[in-house]
């Protein structure tokens, strides 16, 4: 069965993380989503209450980042960053492993670690996708966080950031779907730009994807399948961490 636009759409986690974006770009950002009708608006901590207020309504889920974007925040940091969001609406949470340990192969604080915020967010009806910012990491390191998020019940693990020295890799994303149980999904961050690379990443089993380059991988989808262009005009710059 051919993928309608709405399964592409459903595909994006629209990024508004870039430092630099404003009020105004961020609203127009989640304007855009709602516009668009993508999966979430992966927002800043402290604008993640306003987008939750203007996703009301809608089917776009208001989403935001946990001990980004490096990992390095304390447990109990992470732990009470998860609490927050879901006090601000956070639907889902793109929580990021503590890549020191990773690398350094203490897996049981790893696992304590994404534990901590996986039990907020479940017991809240929550889901979290843990980022393993693969740019650092060997392929070991890669399996093992599959291992560890699928005991866990992770509901997605993420190739990036989109802030690392890299992003999602198709070879990354074979081996991660690969390695994690059935109910885990893959997310891809940091590398999907166009439509021909979203059709991509989905024939291999990715369910989500981080953009900042909505609007054109999404306009090209529906000039593909020969729909209507969605009539948006937006801020300057409604982009950024992807």
């Amino acid at each position: 069965m051919s993928a309608t636009y709405r399964d592409y759409a459903k595909m994006i986690d629209h990024s508004l993380l870039a430092p630099n974006l404003t009020e105004a770009e961020l609203e127009s950002g989640c304007r855009l989503a709602i516009a668009y009708e993508v999966a979430s608006v992966c927002i800043m901590p402290y604008y993640l209450r306003r987008c939750t207020e203007l996703l009301a309504g809608t089917d776009v889920l208001p989403s935001t980042t946990i001990g980004f974007p490096h990992g390095g925040h304390r447990t109990d940091v992470k732990r009470q960053e998860a609490e927050r969001a879901i006090d601000d609406g956070g639907q889902e949470l793109d929580m990021v492993v503590n890549i020191s340990q990773v690398l350094s192969g203490n897996w049981d604080y790893v696992a304590r670690d994404i534990a901590a915020v996986i039990e907020v967010a479940h017991a809240a009806g929550r889901k979290v996708k843990v980022i393993f910012e693969n740019c650092f990491l060997q392929d070991e390191h890669k399996i093992r966080l599959c291992e560890i998020c699928t005991e866990l019940g992770a509901d997605w693990v993420k190739t990036s950031t989109g802030f690392g020295t890299g992003g999602a890799t198709l070879e990354d994303l074979q081996l991660m779907v690969r390695h994690v149980g059935p109910h885990v999904q893959v997310k891809a961050a940091g590398g999907v730009r166009d439509f021909a690379t979203l059709q991509q990443v989905r024939q291999i089993g990715v369910t989500r994807c981080g953009a900042s380059r909505t609007r054109d991988i999404l306009d090209a989808a529906r000039k593909a399948l020969g729909l209507e262009p969605i009539e948006f005009a937006e801020s300057s710059a409604t982009t950024g961490g992807y």
